[in-house]
């Protein structure tokens, strides 16, 4: 995690994972084939731990969307991480990532046809909407400015508005 969220993909080297970890080089590259399989392995790993952590709620977005920034602002190097993963393409996405991302769109579509979330926005703009907002004051974002992490009332500002921001995009009807 250090190595790649420090370096990114390409900037990471194997030889210091291996030295870090106390293991020969060659059998990374045999268990895990390439760099960047254990990359992805990386990202998987923690990305499952985001997705056990923090339960998606359509049912209360503002709730959710202050889960996640609290997570992202805990969490930098994870961030980081999905920063280089951005930004280095070449590596397939983990398949756990696309299926909660299916299952969080499905929720909303469902959420939308009950009438508990507004129809004003597509469920999957909603859902990159409230992940945007959320994660937008982390280290990792070039235009969200950074937060001292133990600055608590400018924290609990922000939480504030993001909730506010996400619930008026949760509550707006098609017009």
């Amino acid at each position: 995690m250090a190595e790649f969220s420090t370096y990114g993909i390409a900037g990471a080297r194997v030889d210091r994972i291996a030295k870090t970890a106390g293991c020969n080089k060659n059998l990374i590259y045999i268990y895990f084939e390439s760099k960047e399989t254990l990359f992805t392995t990386i990202l998987q790993k923690h990305l499952t731990r985001v997705y056990e952590d923090l339960p998606f709620t359509p049912d209360d977005l503002p709730a959710y969307a202050v889960q996640v920034f609290d997570f992202a602002m805990a969490h930098p190097e994870l961030m980081r991480l999905m920063a280089w993963f951005g930004l280095e393409q070449q590596v397939a996405s983990p398949a756990e990532r696309a299926a909660s991302q299916g299952s969080k769109v499905a929720e909303l579509t469902q959420a939308q046809k009950a009438g508990q979330v507004g129809a004003a926005f597509s469920p999957g703009f909603l859902l990159t909407a409230i992940m945007t907002l959320a994660t937008a004051w982390t280290a990792a974002n070039p235009f969200g400015p950074l937060l001292d992490p133990d600055a608590h009332e400018r924290l609990a500002a922000l939480r504030g508005q993001i909730a506010e921001a996400v619930r008026l995009l949760a509550e707006s009807k098609a017009g």
